[in-house]
């Protein structure tokens, strides 16, 4: 939430009385947060302004909302609610210069849409860690995207290069990945790769799909990966950002959560078409869904076991190190009062 004054506060939506959800919409505007089970009522800050008839021995400062851990870069807001979470404070220095020319404190939210997916949050973060896939499952995007085929990718990476540093992005880095605490779970990630020659961006027939990002001064036919924590990702051209957040919401239900982000003076209709802007990731979503499911039912099956891996699916191993790293330790707890 943020305050009157624009401060931002992270709340674990838990009531310290009962633990009813405090906020019970996904969106809005309110002075306080008032509990629909028994009223307690909470400042913005978290602190709890009153529990209704609770005695006078009853002390509220005891009793504010617990805080989750809350961190900005750029313009993006990140929410962890574990108490011992990796810090990805190192991971995110790292990325600040790699990042800034394209004005991410500068865009504003396009369209937004959830996909939901029968299937285990893990299997889903894995098809995204990997481009084995995309060339028989991804046809719209197999055409512009060189992840597909990493020898005709790497052929294409000099004059990339050349294209990228004309236009203000950095070239020295162009590869890196990091993991706070020992590679725990709180990666970071940054690669920009080329499209095929004739796509200036991430579109049906690879012309702009709408004004120039941040600070660059032209397109250079690349994208962008970026990866902030295990479950966020980011696919940034020159004039558009795709964000992709995976919320599990059961043991085999997760929505992929998608944002499209232009620059903040970008008018829809004048400067940006929402159904060409958004088309290739909702189409290649739509094969997500259906790949990501039957891998589902199979990995159901009492048959299943797993086989080796490719080269191209190195990602797969580097998520499961961290994941693995994460559930060795016993979580952390916040202490009752």
């Amino acid at each position: 939430v943020r305050d009157k004054e624009g401060a931002l506060h992270a709340h674990l939506n838990v009531c310290r009385h009962r633990g009813s959800r405090v906020c019970t919409e996904s969106a809005g505007n309110a002075r306080v947060l008032v509990c629909p089970y028994h009223a307690w009522t909470f400042e913005l800050s978290g602190q709890l302004r009153s529990g209704r008839a609770m005695g006078p021995d009853f002390d509220p400062g005891k009793w504010g909302l617990f805080p989750a851990q809350l961190r900005v870069f750029q313009g993006l807001i990140f929410v962890c609610a574990s108490a011992d979470a990796p810090p990805i404070d190192a991971g995110l220095a790292d990325l600040a210069p790699l990042t800034a020319p394209f004005g991410l404190d500068r865009l504003k939210i396009a369209h937004s849409a959830s996909y939901p997916v029968p299937a285990n949050w893990k299997l889903a973060v894995e098809n995204y860690m990997e481009c084995y896939h995309c060339a028989p499952s991804h046809k719209e995007y197999a055409r512009s995207h060189t992840l597909k085929a990493p020898h005709e990718m790497e052929g294409l990476m000099e004059p990339l290069q050349a294209r990228s540093a004309a236009i203000g992005l950095p070239t020295d880095i162009y590869h890196t990945s990091g993991a706070a605490a020992g590679g725990a779970g709180a990666d970071t990630y940054y690669r920009r790769y080329p499209l095929y020659d004739g796509f200036e961006t991430g579109s049906r027939d690879g012309t702009a799909l709408a004004p120039l990002l941040g600070d660059l001064t032209g397109f250079d036919g690349g994208a962008t990966d970026l990866q902030i924590g295990p479950l966020n990702n980011f696919l940034i051209y020159a004039d558009h950002v795709v964000g992709y957040r995976f919320v599990p919401r059961g043991l085999q239900e997760t929505d992929i959560q998608i944002v499209w982000l232009v620059h903040e003076e970008a008018e829809e209709g004048r400067d940006y078409d929402v159904d060409a802007l958004t088309w290739l990731w909702h189409v290649t979503s739509l094969d997500d869904e259906r790949i990501i499911r039957h891998n589902q039912e199979g990995v159901n099956s009492q048959f299943f076991q797993p086989g080796p891996l490719n080269p191209m699916e190195w990602g797969i191993q580097s998520f499961y190190e961290g994941y693995l790293g994460l559930i060795a330790k016993p979580p952390a707890r916040h202490a009752a009062e």
